[in-house]
């Protein structure tokens, strides 16, 4: 049985993408401000799939898909979404459909790569499996007056 009194483990830096916007609608990853929002998509997938095993991106561990009965390459990636009480709407909308392409490109690149097929065209079963190995692993945190402290 899951005990719920104790605290998750803690995750290491190296897996969270640190996704901010303030009251001014500025984006920042990491702490670095990102001008282009549509920059946000590629820097997700960048972070996300750590082609090389990169010691300051995500670890890469294997994992057990029984949807395709074999160990796969697995990221450990999570994205952390904090947006400011003042955001814009439009802002965070603009924010989170970045996220969803990134998401959805990806397991449609693996779809690809492993069944020549687009994701949509999948069983459900194989669906289910790319799901697993590349889940949608946002963490979206309460809003925030960080720009007002930050002006402090």
């Amino acid at each position: 049985m899951l005990d719920v009194s104790q605290p998750p483990p803690p995750v290491k830096k190296r897996n969270v993408l640190n996704i901010k916007v303030n009251m001014y609608d500025q984006l920042l990853v990491n702490s670095v401000p990102m001008e282009n929002i549509r920059d946000l998509k590629n820097r997700t997938k960048e972070f996300i799939r750590n082609v090389g095993n990169d010691p300051d991106m995500p670890e890469i561990v294997p994992k057990y898909i029984s949807e395709f009965g074999e160990t796969l390459p697995f990221s450990r990636g999570v994205i952390s979404l904090q947006n400011d009480r003042g955001t814009s709407y439009k802002k965070y909308i603009e924010v989170q459909n970045q996220l969803a392409e990134a998401f959805n490109e990806l397991r449609d690149e693996f779809s690809q790569k492993r069944f020549r097929k687009k994701f949509a065209d999948l069983s459900q079963n194989d669906k289910d499996g790319v799901q697993k190995l590349i889940p949608l692993s946002i963490s979206e945190a309460e809003p925030s007056d960080f720009t007002s402290r930050q002006n402090r």
